[in-house]
């Protein structure tokens, strides 16, 4: 019968050999993932024995890792902006980076009388989620394409106590004419950045499990932002706020792009990395 220890030592020496980073770390976060326990709580534990049951469940975790499934779709959450998402295939996996984004909207609500927002491909619904959930009485619209990410973007919002707030879109932004028949104070996007070329270059976590019209708009990595800045224009209120995620290296020429349309009070923030990963603009 394996302890906690041993099976850790022996997954982890599997994963560094199928190239997996940090092979110890993932080891361990799967085993806290079936013990239900915090990853710190297993060195308090390394002499237990695992039962069958457990042992069976692990190495299924450690073979679907090996295969570079990702650690998030293995455990089937993820943490995000303080909160618990569900997270599965159909939905992007949130990056760190990302809480940028709803940092700036939630410093930027602090001065602006933000009720009505909308989130395009809103995905997991964490957008949607951490602005109903951080600003007080407001209303949100979630679209995205893909209803199998819409169910999951639901779940998260009943998770995280908010569905009341949000009101759920199976629509696609760049075909659809029918738009939400309101006007928004805010408008927020995440979209597909990742151009055609740069897809190929990606991860094998990526490629292979994160679904691809959530990565690429199979072109040059613009199409959402010139789209959405356009129905920008129709869609916000006077003196609006739409708010991007920029892939590195794009925020100049969306701000370029938005400038264009008559936005104003354009500026960019900076991600961890120093890379200008937020660019926002205001409706005239």
């Amino acid at each position: 019968m394996h302890t906690v220890l041993e099976l850790i030592n022996l997954s982890a020496e599997y994963l560094n050999k199928k190239g997996i980073e940090s092979a110890r770390l993932n080891a361990e976060l799967l085993l806290s993932g079936i013990l239900k326990c915090k990853r710190l709580e297993l060195y308090l534990m390394f002499d237990r024995p695992l039962r069958e049951d457990e042992v069976t469940e692990y190495r299924d975790y450690i073979k679907r890792r090996g295969s570079f499934e990702p650690l998030q779709y293995i455990l089937g959450d993820v943490e995000f902006w303080g909160m618990n998402f569900k997270v599965n295939p159909s939905v992007l996996i949130p990056r760190q980076e990302t809480e940028i984004l709803v940092e700036s909207i939630i410093n930027d609500a602090k001065v602006c009388n933000i009720k009505t927002a909308l989130d395009i491909g809103t995905g997991s619904g964490i957008l949607a989620v951490s602005i109903a959930k951080n600003i007080a009485n407001c209303s949100v619209t979630a679209l995205d394409v893909s209803a199998q990410a819409l169910e999951t973007a639901k779940q998260n919002a009943a998770l995280n106590e908010v569905e009341a707030m949000i009101n759920f879109m199976e629509l696609d932004i760049l075909t659809e004419n029918v738009l939400p028949d309101e006007s928004f104070d805010l408008i927020v996007s995440n979209p597909p950045y990742i151009s055609s070329e740069e897809y190929k270059t990606l991860q094998p976590e990526i490629v292979k499990y994160e679904p691809e019209i959530a990565l690429t708009d199979f072109n040059d990595g613009y199409t959402f932002y010139k789209k959405i800045s356009e129905k920008g224009v129709k869609l916000l209120k006077s003196g609006g706020h739409l708010y991007f995620e920029a892939g590195a290296g794009q925020a100049e020429d969306i701000a370029e792009l938005m400038r264009a349309l008559g936005y104003k009070n354009i500026k960019t923030v900076k991600d961890y990395l120093n890379i200008e990963r937020v660019v926002t603009g205001e409706k005239n």
